[in-house]
């Protein structure tokens, strides 16, 4: 309350203004203050409460046709709604946080946006209420669609192709695996790649607006007649040039594995390769017959080059076990050579193992994919042993039916084998079917004299038979010794045979 004449004495209209002024400049500075106060404490709460999330989210989406080709007695759409669950996993083992799924059943697919204009609507809306920046569709889309969808949705398109290539990217360890993934990257960045307005450096043309006129022709505007859209070719052309040097670099990581493998085909070892759906436990099933100790995990795709290690069979066999890369279905066939490395193994090997999930309820048309791809590589004639791991997750009642029907096979049929990779069950009946599908190596006794020089001989002989005599000769060594026939070829034993025995 303002001071009056009565109480103060006589105020003058200047004295009363100024004393205003004071009064409120006061109430300013502790407004402020106070002000001050609540929002440091303010910040302080922020800090201790709000987390950054460090994954992406993203929006799933399907399509299916209703005129596609079904299974009798599936609904249609089936076959694609797994591979939707299917491309959850894959996105989370790219790092995706899922924001949702979203499936659509067409007659036939829109040539510029897949899914219709009235479904792109659906799903921007949808982007927007979850909060997804990223969208990844299950089919793969056309760069012209791609381009579309992310200019009406105005969020970033990926496909099923490209997810796979960022997950090959992560796990990617060995020199030409980094080498095949950059590759199939690019080739696949190359159709896609476009750009305007100022990153597109546009010049040229009779009109000034872009065209494509040369640098003395055409009736332009003075200072806008140029090559062209400059940057994008500049881009392609780094591209190119790239890919020149990958394939080049693959080439000589290529004959520096032949090396490799020629030497490793000296040691006369047959090889067993681990073939399967991916996330089926074949890394697993690995490090317990071979007590090694490779990467296990539930993510699609956690094994990506190839392992091998020795591996002694119940008959005293020495052979080598590779573990190799997951299958998949729908796999692209510019993605085969992203694992070329493992794939090579499959071709080399004497005997494949297919590793089944038997506790998937899908597992019999998972395994028809893998024998789609290894009818492809051209191995669909090799020995094979179908084993169906997983069995510890099954409930006794199924895992008793399983179990009875192995037991009793049909006629002509080879029955698979049952184990738990994670329990060890089933593990000592794998090791002697394995021994038994191998191709036959029959053992033959052999009585040598080898000159001492031949030592990597002498050690073979020692690692891979069974030496039933030895005696130093001067500067040689006597054996009785029982070695595989293919071993004694290899190392051309018959010339140190002596007494006939070869």
């Amino acid at each position: 309350m303002l001071p009056t004449g009565d109480i103060y004495g006589p105020v003058d209209q200047t004295s009363r203004r100024a004393l205003l002024r004071r009064i409120l400049a006061k109430v300013t500075v502790a407004q402020f203050a106070i002000g001050a106060l609540e929002l440091a404490s303010c910040l302080r709460t922020m800090k201790t409460t709000q987390a950054i999330a460090s994954t992406e989210r993203a929006l799933l989406i399907g399509v299916a046709w209703k005129r596609s080709a079904r299974i009798p007695g599936m609904q249609a759409g089936a076959p694609e709604r797994e591979s939707l669950a299917e491309l959850v996993e894959l996105a989370r083992s790219a790092g995706a946080a899922i924001a949702g799924t979203i499936f659509q059943l067409r007659d036939k697919a829109d040539p510029a946006t897949l899914v219709g204009r009235g479904k792109l609507d659906e799903i921007r809306a949808e982007a927007i209420v979850k909060d997804a920046p990223l969208i990844i569709f299950d089919s793969d889309l056309s760069p012209v669609q791609q381009r579309n969808i992310e200019e009406h949705t105005e969020r970033r398109v990926i496909d099923r192709t490209q997810l796979i290539l960022d997950i090959f990217a992560r796990h990617a360890r060995s020199r030409e695996g980094q080498l095949q993934v950059e590759l199939a990257q690019l080739n696949y960045m190359l159709p896609r790649l476009t750009g305007k307005g100022a990153a597109m450096s546009r010049l040229g043309g009779k009109s000034g607006g872009g065209g494509a006129g040369g640098a003395g022709g055409g009736a332009g505007r003075i200072g806008v007649r140029g090559p062209g859209e400059k940057k994008l070719e500049t881009d392609r052309r780094r591209i190119r040039d790239r890919v020149r040097k990958i394939e080049n670099g693959i080439d000589d990581v290529r004959k520096q594995r032949a090396l490799r493998r020629q030497a490793r085909n000296a040691v006369p070892l047959g090889t067993i390769a681990l073939v399967g759906y991916t996330n089926a436990g074949k890394s697993t099933l690995f490090n317990a017959l071979s007590r090694a100790e490779v990467l296990v995990s539930s993510r699609m795709f956690a094994t990506l080059d190839p392992t091998i290690r020795a591996l002694r069979l119940p008959s005293g066999r020495r052979v080598l076990l590779s573990d190799t890369v997951g299958f998949i279905r729908a796999l692209p066939k510019g993605l085969m050579t992203a694992f070329r490395a493992t794939l090579e193994e499959v071709q080399e090997s004497a005997l494949i193992v297919h590793v089944s999930d038997v506790s998937s309820a899908h597992h019999q048309e998972l395994d028809e994919a893998v024998n789609k791809i290894l009818a492809e590589l051209g191995v669909a004639g090799r020995p094979t042993l179908h084993v169906w791991n997983k069995i510890d997750l099954l409930p006794q009642e199924e895992k008793l039916q399983w179990e009875k029907s192995v037991s009793h096979p049909a006629e002509g049929v080879e029955p698979p084998v049952l184990v738990s990779a994670l329990t060890g069950q089933g593990l000592d009946v794998l090791l002697r079917r394995m021994d038994d599908a191998l191709p036959p190596d029959p053992v033959v006794k052999l009585s040598l004299r080898l000159p001492l020089a031949e030592g990597r001989t002498l050690a073979l002989v020692h690692a891979l038979g069974h030496v039933l005599h030895s005696e130093l000769d001067d500067a040689h060594m006597l054996l009785d010794a029982e070695v595989p026939v293919s071993m004694a070829r290899r190392l051309k034993l018959q010339d140190y045979a002596r007494n006939g025995t070869f």
